[in-house]
């Protein structure tokens, strides 16, 4: 079993391709290896080394893969939203304490301005001309003497920060063990091998990217090709240069694919894809339904959030069944259902605890959250997912909501993915998301912002009409929206809460 980022890449075959993009050779397993080298005698000489953080703001694509992979073998590494602006830069790089930031040799933005405001050092990255597809060179005033240990298993390999929705964000490291750990559930789960290729078209600067597309991969010695974002007027054209045998995305991400899929059949008919992969988000029903009749093969969707290094649950590989509207079954560590306010384990519906290797010690400098979140219980140590669900006869977990997304309405309890299902059974409707709108008496209503269908005339009588035959009254949204497109977050995912805000439909206090 693989404990470290080092461990990851050793072992398989010197002369594979590791690294692809538009255009460029793939760099190998070989070349990964020796980059990483160089990397490491780079930073040392700049005073960088074990335990030491360096903030990565790079675009997206294949050196922003490896400077996580090669950094990360040689101190902590935190990467950021390149869409940063310096005010959250400079909140992000003293809440890190980040001692380096990684950025191009031409960038000259706002993360910039915030390293140089805080005095820290700056490394700039640079790709030579002809380079295979992830090699680059750093350079730096930087100087020191730096710890030059190898980071151990207990070492933090990766800093994130969690995307709190009201309050501050809180910091999450995560240890090279829990890394390599989640990259080897995943590689199992989806039976990764070398013949393998993802495509990725995830952020990296998010778990999901990090670790289901770049670590999983490495971790079976098969290749990643990176994309320079995801684009859906141009996913058709990285898949037919990419060749790849799975990608992975979120579900507004499939949403897009599945839009322009009829003017590229040829493409998904010489694709070959061996599995499509959702993650990050519930992927509704018909969503993947469709994904699945499009490309001719299953959709594994899987249930990963950053404190768990990602993977907690996946929907298993043929001939076991995928089941629509399942985050599957266990998959890596040990997942449970807890009482929501009691700190113990119970049968039914309730809070989705998970306790493995992959989990985070816990939040830094965070006493408070800390004791919210962990719970010892059973031998174990449970973290709460803040996720509501309850396992059916089959053992695959069913998602009922976010705890705080959970809208209670005069003390019905609604679940928003339930009524999002209803409503993307409307012919009409290409995108939905439910959310709570506060009320003065009953302290939330139903409410669904929605887009439609290109052409589409369906009005908001007509969907309250159709949603009102296919559910209890108090589940039907008083208020429908109809947007050219839904307010998402910096990962594309939708994000529930805060939306009625968003969308000008609470009056400012």
């Amino acid at each position: 079993m693989h404990t470290t980022m080092s461990a990851l890449l050793s072992g398989h075959e010197g002369s594979a391709p590791a690294i692809g993009a538009l255009g460029r050779s793939w760099l190998s397993y070989d070349g990964l290896r020796s980059l990483t080298d160089e990397v490491t005698k780079t930073l040392h000489e700049m005073g960088i080394g074990q335990g030491d953080r360096v903030a990565i703001v790079l675009p997206n694509g294949p050196e922003m893969a490896t400077a996580f992979v090669t950094i990360a073998q040689v101190a902590t590494t935190a990467p950021l939203n390149p869409a940063y602006r310096e005010e959250e830069y400079e909140f992000y790089l003293s809440d890190l304490q980040a001692k380096a930031l990684v950025v191009t040799e031409d960038y000259d933005g706002p993360a910039l301005a915030a390293a140089t405001k805080a005095g820290m050092a700056v490394i700039r990255l640079a790709v030579p001309d002809g380079a295979a597809a992830g090699y680059f060179t750093l350079t730096s005033d930087a100087t020191g003497t730096a710890n030059t240990q190898t980071p151990g298993t207990d070492d933090v390999a990766l800093i994130l920060h969690t995307s709190g929705t009201t309050s501050r964000p809180k910091i999450v490291p995560l240890l090279q063990s829990n890394i390599a750990a989640s990259a080897e559930h995943i590689r199992v789960s989806l039976d990764l091998t070398q013949a393998d290729r993802c495509l990725n078209v995830m952020p990296l600067f998010h778990i999901h990217g990090l670790i289901a597309a770049v670590a999983a991969s490495l971790a079976a010695g098969a290749s990643i090709w990176c994309s320079p974002g995801f684009d859906a007027l141009r996913f058709f054209g990285f898949m037919k240069e990419a060749q790849p045998t799975w990608y992975t995305a979120v579900p507004t991400m499939h949403q897009a694919i599945l839009t322009r899929a009829a003017r590229n059949a040829d493409v998904i008919a010489d694709a070959k894809l061996r599995f499509l992969r959702s993650s990050s988000a519930s992927l509704p029903a018909q969503v993947m339904l469709a994904l699945n009749e499009t490309f001719g093969a299953p959709v594994i969707e899987g249930y990963g959030m950053t404190e768990a290094a990602h993977q907690m649950a996946s929907n298993p590989l043929p001939p076991r069944e995928q089941k629509p509207g399942a985050v599957g079954i266990e998959a890596g560590p040990k997942v449970r259902i807890a009482h929501e306010a009691e700190d113990h384990l119970i049968e039914g519906t309730g809070e989705v605890v998970i306790s493995g290797p992959n989990v985070t010690p816990g939040y830094e400098s965070n006493p408070e959250a800390n004791a919210k979140n962990f719970f010892e219980a059973d031998g174990a140590r449970w973290f709460r997912t803040g996720d509501q669900g309850a396992f059916d006869d089959d053992g695959y977990l069913h998602l009922t909501g976010r705890l705080k997304e959970i809208i209670n309405r005069g003390g019905e309890k609604i679940s928003p993915l339930e009524v999002d299902g209803v409503l993307l059974d409307h012919p009409d409707v290409a995108q939905v998301v439910t959310f709570a709108l506060p009320h003065p008496k009953l302290g939330e209503e139903v409410a669904a912002a929605l887009v439609l269908k290109e052409g589409s005339t369906a009005t908001e009588k007509d969907i309250r009409a159709f949603a009102t035959e296919r559910m209890a009254d108090f589940k039907v949204p008083r208020k429908v929206i109809i947007l050219d497109e839904i307010p998402k977050g910096a990962t594309g995912k939708m994000q529930r809460i805060g939306l009625a805000e968003k969308l000008g439909l609470v009056e400012k206090a």
